[in-house]
């Protein structure tokens, strides 16, 4: 991940429906939310939240695939998975005991 992509995924979540949305999507896991459920569930209107879930989609942290008239988002996990490798890349100057508890932190305990 370079810095402008970074920046953009970063933009993306520091505005509070999306924040919502990807953390929603991320407690979906692999099944995901259907676009109009998402809406409904965080109490925003259809084509504003179409307009949240397009940002965070152009920012790599939600996937979308049509089911007939609907679309189904996922979080990207490889695309937050590449933000927080961006974020930590240079993390501790050579003390790796330092990010330990940040690496269990973030460690999915399902």
């Amino acid at each position: 991940m370079d810095k402008t992509t970074a920046l953009l995924a970063l933009a993306a979540l520091g505005q509070e429906t999306r924040l919502e949305v990807f953390r929603l999507l991320v407690r979906a896991g692999a099944e995901g939310v259907p676009a109009g459920e998402i809406a409904a569930r965080l109490g925003a209107v259809q084509n504003t939240m179409s307009a949240h879930l397009k940002t965070l989609g152009q920012a790599g942290l939600v996937h979308a695939e049509r089911e007939g008239r609907s679309i189904r988002y996922t979080a990207d996990m490889t695309g937050f998975r590449d933000l927080l490798a961006y974020l930590m890349e240079d993390c501790c100057n050579g003390a790796p005991e330092l990010c330990q508890p940040i690496i269990q932190a973030v460690t999915c305990k399902c």
